[in-house]
């Protein structure tokens, strides 16, 4: 697959996200391709409808966060949007506390953000004595704050949210780990799978397994007798049942190559539902993670009884 980075370039392609101008979302999309416009949207299910209806060529989606965990429900949102999975893009994330020009670290007594980028900054909040105010999103949190006049109060957001709202940078860099990162997933309006053996990709997919004992078990057998290597599962309830439950998996391979074929196969043969969401390139990011870590794209942790 050639990556969106490197096509052709069409005038008024963009690339949607749920935020404002200045959110972490609007950088990740520059980040990731520079070359489509970023496209603000409301809400997730709006920047995912902008490419359903052709507004936009992709809509990205921060999925889960180094620290805060899981960031949206793609979970809910996928199987009946119609889109497929095209990329993953990973974004360090600093926050910076900003206010006013005339404000300062003495005048400030609130501070504003999206309620992730609140909990990110937790130590330094309490540690400036601020109360934590929760709110939309990160940019629209500095804009409320340069639209109000008040110099009690404070926005988390990005140094772009600062220029593009003249906003003052009271304290840069303010989230309490050096590794905050979000994981972002690409979305677009057609499939756009690699062919095999043309590099390391991932595959997406969601199953629900028969309602019968070891069912999950049997379920991922395959993926360990042949292996594959599994590197996100996650359960969530569906339909507001507390026994259909369903999963949602990130594996290492390609459908078409044998030992994947051969796993999903038998994953298939257990569960009642299972669903492709997409093939994609690995982000290149996974690879510089698991230099750092030996080896290993998490490191190991270890705690004392």
């Amino acid at each position: 697959m050639t990556s969106p980075k490197t096509r052709s370039k069409a005038p008024k392609a963009s690339i949607s996200y749920q935020g404002e101008p200045g959110a972490n979302s609007h950088i990740a999309c520059v980040n990731f391709a520079k070359e489509l416009a970023p496209r603000a949207c409301p809400t997730f299910e709006d920047a995912i409808a902008a490419v359903r209806n052709g507004a936009a060529r992709y809509a990205m989606i921060p999925v889960e966060n180094s620290v805060a965990g899981r960031v949206a429900d793609v979970h809910h949102l996928l199987p009946d949007s119609g889109l497929h999975i095209v990329g993953e893009h990973f974004e360090r994330i600093s926050h910076q506390l900003m206010a006013l020009p005339t404000a300062t670290l003495t005048t400030v007594k609130t501070v504003h953000s999206h309620t992730h980028a609140l909990g990110q900054c937790r130590t330094a909040i309490r540690a400036l004595g601020l109360t934590p105010i929760v709110e939309a999103d990160t940019a629209g949190a500095a804009r409320m704050i340069a639209a109000e006049g008040d110099v009690t109060q404070a926005a988390i957001a990005s140094k772009l949210a600062a220029q593009i709202y003249g906003l003052k940078i009271l304290k840069g860099d303010i989230e309490d780990a050096v590794h905050n990162t979000t994981r972002f997933l690409v979305f677009a309006k057609k499939a756009e799978v690699p062919p095999a053996g043309s590099g390391p990709v991932l595959t997406t997919f969601i199953f629900r397994v028969r309602n019968v004992p070891a069912a999950l078990y049997k379920a991922l057998g395959g993926f360990a007798t042949n292996g594959v290597n599994m590197t996100k599962l996650e359960s969530y309830q569906l339909e507001g049942s507390f026994n259909a439950t369903m999963f949602y998996a990130d594996v290492e391979g390609h459908p078409d190559d044998r030992p994947l074929k051969l796993a999903l196969e038998e994953l298939e043969f257990h569960t009642a539902e299972l669903i492709l969401l997409g093939t994609y390139p690995r982000s290149p990011f996974r690879e510089t993670l698991k230099a750092r870590n030996g080896g290993a794209e998490e490191a190991p942790r270890v705690r004392s009884a």
